[in-house]
């Protein structure tokens, strides 16, 4: 079980005295003053905490340029964090820009690599859904000419399937 600190209450009463003769309180305020002097009392020897603020490994203005971007966990460099983040630090773009406090319009992704692939995507015609060239309507015409193979030849002929095993039986030596 914990160790349980004991208050002398007295020290609590003195210290709480000692305030309202040079402070002015509300008389309903008085429980709440005499709780946080007692409570800070009691946290006395106990190491204060400390939240560590991380200290980025290049300055924000240079985690990223037009070619590259730069992992400040680490001073990682390359053309995108995503899987960066994911395989090295384990943590997700929403984590990352949580961790460093950045907008969410800071890049992940190198902006001269991103208009690279997207001139790309547009040049091969992703994203634009079906499109019906020039050709198609002419090949959607109906025409009276029937499309496939004449029903008045015979089906081929079939092969029975004769199996190795059958084949070896029949073998003669």
């Amino acid at each position: 079980m914990a160790y349980l600190k004991t208050i002398d209450p007295g020290l609590v009463a003195k210290i709480v005295g000692s305030y309202i003769e040079h402070n002015e309180i509300p008389p309903g305020e008085l429980p709440n003053l005499i709780a946080v002097v007692h409570r800070s009392l009691a946290e006395l020897g106990k190491p204060a905490e400390v939240t560590m603020v991380p200290t980025p490994a290049v300055a924000l203005n240079r985690s990223y340029g037009r070619h590259f971007v730069v992992c400040l966990e680490c001073g990682w460099r390359g053309l995108t964090l995503r899987r960066h983040l994911a395989v090295s630090h384990r943590q997700a773009p929403a984590e990352y820009r949580a961790r460093w406090r950045l907008k969410a319009t800071h890049p992940l992704t190198a902006p001269a690599y991103s208009e690279r692939r997207s001139t790309l995507a547009k040049q091969i015609g992703i994203g634009r859904g079906r499109q019906t060239s020039a050709i198609a309507p002419e090949l959607a015409a109906p025409s009276g000419k029937r499309r496939g193979r004449s029903r008045r030849l015979p089906p081929p002929p079939t092969v029975p399937n004769q199996s190795a095993r059958h084949m070896r039986h029949n073998a003669q030596p």
